[in-house]
């Protein structure tokens, strides 16, 4: 069980590192596909912060780190395939010694609707296999994370295959936005706490955008990369 939890410190004392965790598969094959979009928040997170991977990887993660909000962060993507993210996690923390309050984790979610942001505190995996195993390596699932709706599969999909398919065209217009909002809300949690991020950011796409979203998927589907 993971139990470097520090007690009686505040969140926000100097010095601490936070672990910002976003969930994927590596390699060009499952680029910018929708299970992928844990990563691609915590990639725009790093690009608005100047924060580079380049070079850097530990605990079987690409590893970015700097200063944000008067934090000290950093930002990972586990190159271990999705459902072995927790032994990244789990190493990252150890040698980090970050507490699981400090690591927040960033991933796809079946049950949301596209563009939707969920933003807890804690919970269960919610059957995720990334989020499964994290829980597992850490034992504990009192962490924060954001949940990033991609949809539901149409018809009789298998949500195996939806999941390593890309967005259409009207979706991406959306998921850039959610993705941009999803970096903002990391940079709320460091500064002002889950809270005021769920507060904020909490949500989903306006009407119109949900709207056209609906008639697009019903219409248009990428084919899922090889594996």
């Amino acid at each position: 069980m993971f139990r470097l939890k520090r007690q009686n410190q505040p969140m926000n004392e100097p010095g601490e590192r936070y672990l910002v965790v976003g969930l994927g598969n590596p390699g060009r094959t499952y680029q910018d596909t929708r299970h992928n979009i844990g990563f691609r928040c915590v990639d725009a997170f790093a690009r608005v912060h100047g924060l580079s991977y380049e070079g850097k990887k530990r605990s079987k993660a690409l590893v970015a780190e700097g200063i944000v909000a008067g934090r000290r962060v950093l930002v990972a993507k586990p190159q271990t395939y999705m459902n072995l993210s927790g032994s990244a996690v789990q190493g990252l923390a150890a040698y980090y010694r970050i507490a699981p309050e400090r690591i927040l984790v960033v991933y796809d979610d079946l049950d949301l609707p596209t563009g939707t942001l969920r933003i807890r505190p804690k919970g269960g995996s919610g059957g995720h296999g990334g989020m499964r195993d994290i829980i597992t390596r850490l034992g504990t699932q009192n962490f924060p994370r954001i949940r990033v709706g991609i949809g539901r599969p149409p018809d009789r999909m298998d949500p195996a295959n939806y999941v390593l398919q890309r967005f259409s065209a009207a979706e991406e217009r959306l998921i850039a936005n959610t993705v941009e909002r999803a970096a903002g809300a990391i940079e709320m949690w460091l500064r002002d706490g889950i809270d005021a991020a769920m507060n904020h950011y909490n949500g989903g796409p306006d009407a119109a955008q949900a709207s056209e979203i609906e008639s697009d998927s019903r219409i248009t589907r990428t084919d899922p990369p090889p594996e």
